[in-house]
């Protein structure tokens, strides 16, 4: 199941307008009905991302894979919990250096907390920025559409 299927659940379980909690994150991450381990192309189809993505992720410190005995990368549960986290930051427009800043912090242990919470305060408050801001484009988008004579709103599919 691709990210944007799981993505699809969690906001089918919320609506569409519907508030957004930490439990559709844990519905996100929760891997229950994932194998043990997961190869690089079950991994890379799960996350709707390319293999050589989660190769580059590896290579840059965000992620540690094992190898089987044949050399193949095996991905165990939380490997991939955290690149469904990885991926959600990278979607969000997060900097790989931020990303690999924070990994090396939560690599550091509990001392770190404090700092992991700045960078996830800060990253949040530009999320909601970003949020605005095509939140105006939205409108801007609508306006032009009902110039046209098109019909708008949430409840509007695409006419052709």
């Amino acid at each position: 199941m691709a990210t944007d299927d799981l993505m699809g659940r969690v906001l089918d379980t919320f609506g569409e307008d519907g508030p957004l909690s930490v439990e559709a994150i844990h519905r996100l991450a929760d891997l229950g009905d994932i194998a043990d381990v997961m190869s690089i192309a079950e991994v890379a189809d799960l996350l709707d991302v390319s293999a050589h993505t989660l190769r580059y992720y590896e290579r840059a410190g965000l992620v540690e894979v094992e190898r089987d005995a044949s050399g193949h990368r095996v991905y165990d549960a939380d490997a991939v919990r955290r690149l469904v986290f990885l991926t959600r930051m990278r979607l969000s427009g997060m900097p790989m250096r931020d990303l690999q800043h924070y990994i090396a912090l939560v690599d550091g242990g509990e001392g770190t907390v404090p700092e992991r919470l700045d960078m996830l305060v800060e990253h949040r408050d530009t999320i909601r920025r970003r949020i605005r801001e095509l939140n105006l484009s939205l409108i801007a988008t609508e306006y032009k559409i009902a110039t046209y004579g098109g019909r708008t709103g949430p409840d509007v599919q695409g006419e052709g």
